[in-house]
């Protein structure tokens, strides 16, 4: 089975910096980057199940890709003040690369403030035709994503795998963790973890405060797979830690 993070035939990686590898934020990006993929490539699947006319479902289902949305633009942000500054400091080589990624970041927060009016509309209307939109415009942030998640990993990671500590990378999934609510957290983190192998899911677990993986143990896991079930119907629900 091919790995999805492999490159492309005509892309190719920024130039690798001099040096020993620093940190190991590869892997950490992988395990985000796999929940996102999951996330977009459900979306439009989602919005569909809804019934014209079904608010419930509707609203249910537009607050949870709400919540998708939410934590994708909070990681951005991470990256943004955390990551690519010092990546365009400290391997200026990979100017260009750099460019190519903050612009599919802007192509990224563009499509997601034009969701947002769509997803509300439709969250208290159930129209059919606000659905359809609303669905054709998260197909169309999947396929950016899955180009950007990842050229993410195959081009930048290993240059920032050299030129960051692992403090500063552990900085960028952190910024995450600290904007977010920790009960949104222990409601949402079955599902993070659940888009991953198991061994990941054991590395990204110790990246969470203690807290928030006590409350997951208690009730958090319970509520993964109660939203898991309401959300696919009938499917089984991946398991977690």
């Amino acid at each position: 089975m091919t790995d999805f993070f492999t490159m492309q035939p005509g892309e190719t990686a920024a130039p690798l910096p001099p040096g020993p590898v620093l940190c190991t934020g590869t892997a950490a990006m992988r395990r985000i980057h796999r929940f996102f993929l999951w996330a977009y490539g459900e979306a439009p699947g989602l919005v569909r199940s809804a019934a014209p006319g079904d608010t419930a479902r509707a609203s249910y289902v537009g607050e949870v890709l709400g919540n998708f949305d939410k934590v994708l633009h909070i990681h951005h942000e991470g990256e943004d003040l955390l990551m690519y500054p010092q990546l365009k400091e400290r391997a200026p080589a990979c100017a260009l690369h750099v460019g190519q990624m903050l612009e599919q970041h802007r192509q990224v927060t563009q499509r997601l403030q034009a969701i947002e009016p769509v997803r509300l509309r439709w969250m208290q209307t159930a129209d059919e035709e606000s659905g359809a939109e609303l669905a054709a415009r998260y197909e169309d942030l999947s396929g950016v994503l899955n180009v950007h998640l990842r050229r993410e990993v195959t081009e930048m990671m290993p240059v920032a795998d050299r030129v960051m500590t692992e403090k500063e990378a552990a900085a960028v999934g952190q910024h995450g963790i600290q904007e977010l609510d920790k009960k949104f957290l222990v409601g949402y983190l079955g599902m993070v973890l659940a888009t991953n192998p198991r061994e990941d899911q054991v590395e990204l677990f110790k990246e969470i405060p203690a807290p928030v993986r006590l409350a997951y143990k208690l009730v958090g896991r319970r509520m993964y797979r109660k939203q898991y079930a309401a959300l696919f119907p009938g499917r089984p629900i991946p398991p977690t830690l």
